[in-house]
């Protein structure tokens, strides 16, 4: 058997290491694996499509646009694995303690986001206020945190600079996924007790290992079956496990991002053939 070959984005230098012990880990239980390094998911997502990668470690704008990318192309890609830690996600519009009351006072004011392509900072909180009658643009101004360009908001960067925007009023909100949003409670950028929740997006899925066209139903198979396999029993494992965010690996499904299809449509984010359509995204 071939190795199998799997890209990854290196937004933050503990990739090299997390993959690097991955491929010793697969490389002991019987798969040839390797990886590459990307330095944006747009080159990623065309590589996984064209074969000259097997498998892709997807952010979910990167799988929306591989599966846009493969049926104009006429080939299939698929789901594979994901982190427990992927599943049913919300992104929150947080205001400050004495802020807004409800999603209609924000008319008129400014919306802090994270950056241009992060589904979970910009696309899903921008969409969800759409859903409620709110246009940005139109009814609330946005003001874009473009930290991390290509990395599909992996750099939380731009988050925490709308969270800070928000601290020190220069907008009526900013939008964020949950789970930084209590990070930043930890870490003091948002204090306890002087912000708090307006509204939440319905859950949502984020990143999925995908398989391209080059990739055997067979490798995949076996792929999948070591993934799953692992426990954190393991010593080797729980590591590893530790350092990429999940307790256990899970079947990968495409149930989860609706909400994300929506909001590349509603913005033309990336047109139905997977073309990069927005006009100020230059990863």
């Amino acid at each position: 058997m071939n190795a199998v070959v799997l890209g990854a984005v290196a937004y933050d230098p503990k990739v090299v290491t997390i993959w690097s012990g991955f491929r010793s880990w697969l490389r002991r239980n019987g798969l040839p694996f390797d990886f590459v390094l990307y330095s944006h998911y747009e080159r990623q997502a065309e590589d996984l499509v064209h074969g000259r990668i097997d498998a892709a470690w997807h952010s979910p704008l990167a799988w929306l646009r591989s599966s846009r990318l493969a049926r104009a192309a006429g080939v299939d890609i698929r789901p594979l694995v994901m982190r427990d830690t992927d599943r049913d996600l919300t992104s929150v519009v947080v205001v400050r303690a004495q802020g807004p009351v409800t999603v209609t006072d924000l008319k008129g004011r400014t919306v802090a986001v994270g950056a241009v392509d992060s589904p979970q900072a910009t696309l899903l909180p921008l969409q969800h206020l759409r859903e409620l009658g709110l246009e940005a643009g139109c009814d609330v101004d946005v003001r874009r945190h473009d930290t991390g360009v290509g990395l599909h908001g992996d750099h939380i960067g731009g988050e925490r600079e709308a969270a800070r925007a928000l601290m020190n009023g220069e907008v009526a909100a900013a939008c964020m996924i949950d789970t930084n949003y209590l990070l930043f409670g930890q870490e003091g950028t948002l204090p306890p007790g002087t912000t708090r929740l307006l509204t939440r997006t319905a859950p949502f899925d984020h990143c999925v290992l995908a398989a391209g066209p080059s990739l055997g139903p067979a490798a995949g198979d076996r792929l999948t079956s070591l993934l799953l396999s692992m426990s954190v029993e393991d010593p080797e494992a729980r590591h590893l496990m530790h350092l990429e965010g999940l307790t256990r690996w899970m079947p990968g499904r495409e149930s989860g991002y609706a909400s994300l299809t929506a909001a590349v449509d509603a913005t033309g984010f990336y047109d139905k053939d997977g073309r990069v359509t927005a006009a100020d995204y230059r990863p």
